[in-house]
């Protein structure tokens, strides 16, 4: 059976405002042990470590050249693939699911449809803070994760405060009058959703889409024994056990066809698996060269030319995009409301809303 090989990075459970980590990404590439050994031999032949890491290997200028061409190699080579998400963009559209999405679906509305909930969370990215505030755009993001971690109702109740204060000012009165005047749907959904604000399925299932696409046949993921790694082992589980035949239309160049062709599922020490040991190198280049995005003086020569090495099928993203003629052309008549509740009639947890490329 195929072997395909991943890591993540980034991961800070449901922190998605994390300062040091604004992005998370997970990595994946298909080949053999034996093959990953030789790769790493040809590359790194003289580094004596039990085990390759991104972080350590690019702190020196030394490394860089032989960590692009390693990832030049991987990506063009054996199926290789990233994706990466913007943690304060996926935080939004989570607010949007839980806090408003729930208040037009009572009202006959589909709040996804040709992805008009992603083009909304770009606006919120790009002028939240012009609308209500820095600080108060940032405090209703920081008390609605606070809120969906805890589940407690003293600090919904807090969220619900700040809503109103904002909803009073006049500005985007459909983004905040569903959770400002408390519509019960709205509040069910926000202490119900058990993922809150932990973006891993949304990982897995923007991973396991691109896998699907360019694997033809049954493979089995291998991965890291970390405890963020855990996680996605648990959602890879639940989407290997769906056996319905049926096909969703995500995106205007994805489909998802199920059963899914993966088959297995598995964690190793990566220590003892070059092939993980890869998967680091590659998902620790992306997210490299994604932080520079928000703090440009970490820019390098080794991590600007990493971005070059992805072709058009290498690298999927979730990041804000104010073109909203593009978005809507990009999602028009995707199935995203069935895909929801197809995935929570075969899934034992309840599923939040992921995106497919």
């Amino acid at each position: 059976m195929i072997k395909v090989y991943m890591d993540e990075s980034g991961y800070t459970g449901y922190d998605l405002l994390n300062k040091e980590q604004p992005f998370q990404a997970t990595s994946a590439l298909q080949l053999s042990e034996d093959t990953a050994q030789k790769l790493i031999n040809n590359y790194f032949p003289c580094k004596n470590v039990v085990e390759l890491k991104h972080k350590k290997l690019s702190k020196y200028k030394s490394n860089w050249k032989n960590l692009i061409q390693l990832q030049k190699e991987i990506l063009r080579n054996h199926k290789g693939f990233s994706f990466v998400c913007d943690k304060k963009y996926l935080l939004i559209l989570r607010f949007l699911d839980n806090c408003v999405e729930p208040f037009y679906y009572d009202n006959g509305v589909d709040f996804f449809e040709n992805g008009q909930n992603y083009a909304l969370a770009s606006l919120l990215y790009y002028t939240g803070s012009t609308l209500w505030g820095e600080n108060d755009f940032y405090n209703l993001l920081y008390f609605y994760q606070r809120a969906s971690k805890t589940k407690l109702d003293l600090n919904i109740e807090v969220l619900l405060d700040h809503a109103k204060s904002l909803f009073r000012r006049g500005e985007l009165p459909e983004v905040l009058g569903p959770i400002a005047n408390r519509h019960r749907k709205c509040i069910d959904e926000l202490k119900t959703d058990e993922h809150g604000t932990d973006i891993t399925n949304v990982l897995v299932f923007g991973l396991v889409s691109h896998l699907e696409k360019y694997i033809q046949y049954p493979y089995k993921v291998i991965h890291d024994t970390s405890k963020a790694l855990t996680n996605y082992n648990r959602f890879f589980e639940q989407l290997i056990e769906i056996k319905e035949e049926i096909t969703f239309k995500k995106t205007q160049i994805t489909s998802i066809i199920f059963p899914l062709k993966i088959k297995s599922v598995s964690q190793i020490d990566s220590k003892s698996s070059f092939g993980v040991q890869l998967a680091d190198i590659l998902v620790g280049g992306i997210v490299e060269h994604a932080n520079t995005l928000k703090y440009p003086e970490k820019k390098n020569e080794y991590n600007q030319e990493i971005i070059t090495l992805y072709g058009d099928n290498g690298l999927i993203h979730m990041l804000p995009n104010i073109d909203f003629d593009e978005q809507n052309e990009f999602r028009k008549e995707n199935k995203s409301a069935e895909f929801i509740e197809f995935l929570s009639r075969n899934i034992c947890e309840p599923v939040s809303k992921p995106d497919l490329k």
